[in-house]
């Protein structure tokens, strides 16, 4: 096997299960909160961003635009977020936190940071900063060669 061919490959499953790794372990602490990561995704962009109209947030958040209704639905259904209407434009509609789904974002998010901060807390600031510069160096490059 190529050397170039066997690199890429290993470094494919790292990759693969390092992401693994840190999604199955900050994810335990949502749980914990019954909260389902997509959920949790929805309710941490509104948190951050604010309003947001519902066409944009599914790639916002990495999902399919399915997916993300149902999410939708079933936080509307909690009461953690409402659909509010564009007052100048029908076609489209905003999904807004609500007082409950704002409570509850303020407890969930901080220790979710929490737990976020402590999975690369093996790295140092500077091993961090390295990895987000070379993770995202990769991602920039297969976009790159996508629209090539």
């Amino acid at each position: 096997m190529d050397h170039d061919v066997f690199t890429a490959l290993h470094l494919y499953r790292v990759l693969a299960r390092s992401y693994a790794s840190v999604m199955e372990y900050t994810a335990d602490d949502l749980k914990a909160f019954q909260l389902p990561p997509t959920e949790f995704a929805v309710l941490e962009l509104l948190y951050h961003k604010g309003p947001q109209p519902l066409q944009k947030i599914g790639e916002r958040i990495l999902r399919t635009s399915g997916s993300v209704t149902y999410v939708i639905d079933k936080l509307e259904k909690a009461k953690l977020i409402e659909r509010v209407p564009d007052a100048s434009d029908r076609r489209v509609t905003y999904a807004v936190l609500t007082d409950l789904g704002r409570n509850k974002i303020d407890v969930v998010f901080p220790a979710h940071a929490d737990r976020i901060t402590e999975s690369f807390s093996h790295l140092t600031s500077a091993e961090q900063r390295q990895l987000a510069d070379l993770l995202k160096k990769l991602g920039l490059g297969i976009e790159k060669r996508k629209g090539v």
